[in-house]
């Protein structure tokens, strides 16, 4: 079995139906390590040796948060700007992440037709993760492709809700349990499809 890191960052989980469940569902699953970062970080001060730490000790790390301004929360942002440092992530002699797998769990107000060349954003999701892709190519990791919630704003109940965390889950046992195909998933446009029934 793998094991899996799940980072969480949502500023405002309160206002968000979808990740809330989805949060809930991740500390769940047996195998999965899961970290609030703005609960564990609200001032930003985050504990570089601890987070290194976590991180070589787990083979997945996946990144679940609202998809904002074409990126993520300003907290991921300073985790990587704070974590992965030169010579320990990437550069000479950093090579503690070689080899693990880094995907993102992601919700989206819009729909998956205004992510497109002819949609309102132009770019695909997927598209506009470059800059996480090409991070996790810097540090050696296994970059695959998102897992993607479109119209998360209109999932305003529990059972709009329900199957896109059960799927979730179902995705984090299928990491955990080594069954993804991982060239599919890392050649996908999103994670989704390949989430096994």
């Amino acid at each position: 079995m793998a094991s899996v890191l799940v980072l969480y960052a949502h500023p405002a989980p309160h206002k968000s139906r979808i990740n809330r469940r989805l949060a809930a569902a991740a500390r769940e699953v047996e195998g999965v390590t899961f970290r609030d970062l703005y609960e564990l970080y609200p001032d930003f001060v985050i504990d570089v040796e601890e987070e290194q730490k976590l991180l070589k000790e787990h083979d997945v790390i996946v990144l679940q948060h609202p998809f904002y301004w074409y990126s993520a929360p300003a907290l991921v942002k300073e985790y990587l700007d704070l974590v992965l440092t030169y010579g320990w992530a990437y550069g000479e002699g950093g090579a503690a992440l070689q080899g693990k797998i880094l995907l993102q769990s992601i919700s989206a107000g819009g729909s998956e037709e205004v992510y497109c060349s002819q949609g309102r954003n132009r770019f695909t999701i997927r598209q506009l993760l470059a800059p996480f892709d090409q991070t996790a190519c810097l540090c050696g990791l296994r970059y695959l492709a998102p897992h993607i919630i479109h119209g998360a704003n209109q999932l305003t109940d529990a059972a709009s809700i329900q199957p896109f965390a059960l799927r979730y889950v179902r995705l984090l046992k299928a990491l955990r349990d080594q069954t993804l195909p991982l060239e599919l998933a890392a050649a996908a446009e999103k994670i989704n499809d390949l989430i096994p029934a």
